[in-house]
């Protein structure tokens, strides 16, 4: 995600926007196979939002061989699918690459910049940018429920869990501050046990699943406690939170009225649900994307990725927190 005033838009995310440096890696990515090679370069989630704001191309993979000389100015994405918070997430994945390294990369990337235009512009360019952070489900997806009596939930209870999350994220954000963003859009966790994956695995029946779904609506509300708690430390408005859980929760209650058929199956996919595996050449898929709120058994299709979007960049304080997006930027 770019911000159209600085031409610039460093980013660390998981699977939701990711075409990041796991592209690079010789590793059969799950969110690539399923997302980004149906819906095109920029994944479902990045066109709309580069729409949105004015930018042009989706920044380059930080990892990619074509990612330099004055194409860094466009920003970088260090994204990488399956990551959580903690660094335990995502450990059946290989060559992921997590948080304290995009940080790392981040840093580099800097230094990078300012072989050509020096430390002063890039410090001014990395100020003015928007940093899009989007982490912390595949912390319960693929850590706390990934199997039946996992370490962390021998660890923790569901709320101390929770906590500690946020304590951990908190020291990311206060790194990734640290390093010079000032402009951060951070999102919580969709709702987490309507997904058509979830669904199909937990054999909900057509419903969502009420643990994670709890997960979800303990997340969340603390996330953006702490949001707000950073911002009064630092004094002013760094980071806004965007309320994705009600955000899909809105066409997820009401497919019909977001001129969706159903918000329960996949486009792609096979299994109850379309949730099942990997969305591939094999695989189930539906005559048109756009009557689907989900496109595999993980991610929105782009029309529900499109109304996501809408709601972040022009949403009331019922979706974000203390401010959308458009405000955000023009201040």
């Amino acid at each position: 995600m770019g911000q159209a005033l600085a031409g610039y838009s460093p980013g660390l995310f998981r699977s939701w926007a990711q075409v990041g440096p796991a592209r690079q890696l010789n590793r059969p990515d799950p969110s690539l196979l399923s997302r980004c090679a149906v819906l095109g370069p920029g994944g479902a989630a990045c066109r709309p939002a580069r729409e949105q704001i004015g930018q042009s191309q989706p920044p380059l993979p930080y990892l990619s061989p074509v990612l330099k000389g004055h194409k860094l100015l466009n920003g970088a994405n260090f994204a990488s699918a399956g990551i959580g918070i903690l660094n335990d997430t995502g450990i059946q994945f290989l060559n992921i690459i997590r948080m304290f390294r995009q940080l790392d990369y981040f840093e580099e990337y800097q230094r990078r910049v300012s072989g050509l235009i020096g430390a002063q512009k890039t410090g001014e360019l990395v100020n003015k940018s928007l940093v899009l952070i989007t982490v912390g489900g595949n912390d319960f997806v693929n850590n706390y429920y990934l199997v039946p009596f996992s370490a962390r939930s021998r660890q923790f209870s569901l709320p101390d869990y929770v906590k500690y999350l946020i304590s951990e994220y908190r020291k990311l954000l206060m790194r990734l501050y640290e390093l010079g963003a000032r402009q951060v859009l951070v999102t919580g966790t969709g709702p987490l046990g309507c997904v058509p994956a979830e669904m199909a695995m937990r054999n909900t029946n057509g419903g969502c699943s009420e643990e994670l779904q709890r997960a979800a609506a303990l997340y969340n509300p603390q996330l953006v406690e702490m949001i707000k708690g950073l911002n009064g430390e630092i004094g002013e408005n760094i980071f806004i939170a965007a309320n994705t859980q009600q955000m899909h929760m809105d066409f997820i209650s009401d497919p019909q009225a977001y001129g969706f058929t159903t918000s329960k199956v996949a486009c792609c996919g096979q299994g109850p649900n379309n949730g099942l595996g990997l969305c591939t050449v094999l695989s189930n898929l539906c005559p048109d994307r756009d009557h689907y709120a989900f496109w595999d058994p993980f991610h929105p299709s782009e029309k529900a990725n499109r109304i996501i979007v809408q709601q972040i960049m022009s949403g009331s304080i019922q979706y974000m927190t203390p401010m959308n997006l458009t405000t955000f930027l023009a201040n």
